[in-house]
């Protein structure tokens, strides 16, 4: 195992033991490397690639921290992975969100109170088939934000969160190009809201499934019909 690897695996085994935990923060370069046994180089590489993960917080002047590891913070790291890959990546991302949110808006079915539905409906008001479709994809966003952050599984909520801003193109040029693709959206929500009201998880979890796979099969349909001005390629750009 290489020196820098075996001093990220021991940063890591102190946090997993206890010795150090969310918020706190490392002891001293040179003590740390001292206790660990290893070089300062090897420990200053180690921190790098750690902070650049989100494990670590290198705050100049003040020292090293351990992030809160909270499932947002760590899965940041997605939208760099995404940024890397070109040609099919957005199709895949559509096939991991199919897979994912119809079980997360089952999840949440149970779990939404009154008062958040209510949000659900505020998202949904003052929007219709005039709606520009950039406003249409930030309020989208922020449906299935609301939705999924309910489903009670905190790593689940945040990959689909990562997953909605990295499609974010291929879903506004959807709107602009597909005949009758706002109204679609607009109909597909508002039928996964009313089997939300009604608890019904199957239903909430069948129009999720309509939902994530008209958008995907628009873009399947889209690449193999040779169209060059489909964004295939993830954005990690988040809507204004």
């Amino acid at each position: 195992m290489a020196v820098t690897d075996k001093a990220i695996t021991a940063i890591k085994q102190m946090i997993v033991d206890g010795s150090i935990g969310p918020g706190d923060r490392l002891p001293p370069e040179k003590e740390l490397s001292e206790s660990l046994g290893l070089s300062r180089n090897s420990l200053r590489e180690a921190v790098k690639a750690l902070e650049l993960i989100r494990v670590l917080d290198v705050r100049q002047g003040d020292g090293t921290y351990v992030t809160s590891l909270e499932p947002s913070v760590l899965l940041e790291a997605l939208g760099f992975v995404v940024e890397l890959h070109r040609d099919s990546s957005v199709l895949e991302l559509f096939a991991v969100r199919r897979v994912l949110e119809p079980q997360a808006v089952e999840l949440a079915c149970d779990r939404l109170d009154a008062a958040t539905l209510d949000e659900l409906d505020r998202i949904m008001a003052g929007l219709d088939e005039s709606t520009d479709v950039e406003t249409l994809v930030s309020a989208d966003i922020a449906f299935h934000r609301i939705i999924n952050a309910a489903c009670g599984n905190a790593y689940m909520s945040s990959l689909l969160d990562g997953i909605a801003h990295a499609t974010v193109r291929g879903r506004v040029w959807r709107g602009i190009t597909e005949t009758g693709a706002v109204a679609k959206t607009l109909d597909e929500h508002r039928a996964i809201l009313d089997a939300l009201r009604a608890r019904r998880r199957d239903l909430a979890r069948s129009w999720a499934m309509v939902h994530v796979s008209g958008a995907e099969m628009w873009l399947t349909h889209a690449a193999l019909t040779g169209n060059e001005d489909v964004p295939l390629r993830a954005s990690t750009e988040a809507m204004p």
